[in-house]
Order: structure tokens, then sequence, then C-alpha cells
């Protein structure tokens, strides 16, 4: 055959496409146990921050039994959802849905004797998606602890959503008035008021990120609710 000629480099180029991306499929399927495990150990990681909890990969496991001892779904309604299993949710894909057919996790932990109860949130960030867990006392309403991530947020801007000095601020912030109206938490450009108990700082030079978590967290909690005013009820 005629290695110059276009029949041979069409022929030869094909082969070798071929052979690549067999090697390629066969490399995602030897990966993907691998992958779905970083995935697991990496939400564990995050419920158990959202309560203060510092741990680390190869203990995970055993503090996530440790402090979480019961999971739950929950609907719009507030009203637990049966057969389903909350780590299963992905709280990206029920965001796609109808406000009333979400299916929203609920993770309850054990600290020092106390219960909390812990959600999870989705949004839209500048670069790409943030997302987070949100621990509340067994008040339900005030904030225990939180942890945000995100995908693409730019370093020592935006991307101090993931960082403690940012996340501490709210720690006992509420998400009701003194009326049970729902208020949520925002952040304030320029300094929050240290006596408000729905502000925190937003992040120095990262207003549209700290304008993204503020919707996150307002969409985010107003999907749990029904949840949340039923567990004001159950704690009178």
């Amino acid at each position: 055959m005629n290695v110059q000629s276009n029949k041979y480099i069409y022929t030869y180029s094909i082969i070798l496409i071929s052979i690549v991306a067999v090697v390629l499929t066969l490399v995602s399927v030897a990966l993907k146990p691998f992958q779905e495990e970083n995935r697991r150990i990496e939400k564990m990681l995050s419920i158990l921050y959202s309560i203060n909890v510092q741990t680390k990969k190869e203990t995970v496991a055993n503090d996530y039994k440790r402090y979480i001892v019961n999971s739950f779904v929950v609907d719009s309604k507030g009203e637990i959802v049966k057969n389903k299993v909350a780590f299963e949710i992905n709280v990206e894909e029920e965001n796609k849905k109808p406000f009333n057919k979400r299916m929203l996790p609920v993770y309850v932990a054990e600290v020092n004797n106390e219960k909390k109860y812990i959600i999870a949130l989705y949004g839209k960030g500048l670069w790409g998606p943030i997302w987070g867990f949100l621990s509340l006392n067994n008040d339900f309403n005030t904030v225990y602890g939180c942890y945000f991530d995100h995908k693409g947020e730019t370093p020592g801007l935006g991307a101090e959503i993931a960082t403690f000095e940012f996340q501490k601020q709210f720690k006992n912030k509420k998400l009701f008035d003194e009326q049970k109206n729902f208020v949520g938490i925002k952040t304030v450009k320029g300094g929050a008021d240290k006596n408000n108990p729905h502000e925190v700082d937003a992040i120095s030079g990262g207003t549209i990120t700290s304008d993204c978590l503020t919707k996150m967290l307002f969409d985010g909690i107003k999907n749990y609710i029904g949840f949340l005013k039923k567990g004001n009820n159950y704690g009178k």
C-alpha cells in the first residue's frame, strides 16, 4: 500500500482513533468505581464540616457513622418521602424540577448530645456551580454551622466562600424573624450589621460570588420551608 496515498492516511487515522477510543473507554470504566468512591468521601466530609467536625479521608467513614444518626428525604411540604435515601439524592438535578416535585435530603447529626439538622444547598456561582450544607440547631432556625464549596470561583476572591474565616460568620444566624417569617441570610457588601441576625460580611472583591451565595441560600433554604416549619411545631 502506498503510505503517501489518501486512502492509507484515512485508514491509518480511523484505526488509530478507534484504538484510542477503546482505550479511553476502558480507562473510564476502570476508574468509575474510584471516582464514585471519591465523590462519596467528599460528600461525607462536607456534611461533617457543616457541623464543625474536622476529619480526613482516612477516618471520614467512621466519623460519619459516629455523628450522623439518621437521614431521610422530604418533599416541598415537609413530608417524609418513603423509599428514598438521602445520600443518593442529587440536589443539582432536583433543583431543575418544579418546586413541588423536588426531593430534599435531610441529615440528622448528634453533637454533644444535641440534635443538629443538616440541609443541602446548590446554586450558580460566577464561573460555575456552588453548593454546600447548612446545619441547624433543634429550633430549626438557628445556624449551627455550614460548609460551602465551588467548582471554579476566582482564587483569593469568590473562592473565599470555601474558607473557615468566611463560613464561621454564619454560626448563630437566624432563618426566621421574631414573627416566624422566613428572611434567610444575606451577604452584605461593605460590612454586615453585627446586630442583624440575618446578615454576614460579603467577600471583599467577590461581590458577584457573594450575591450568588445569597441567592443560593435563599432559594435553597426556601426549598425546606415546609420541613422547617413542621420542625418548629414539633419543637413546641
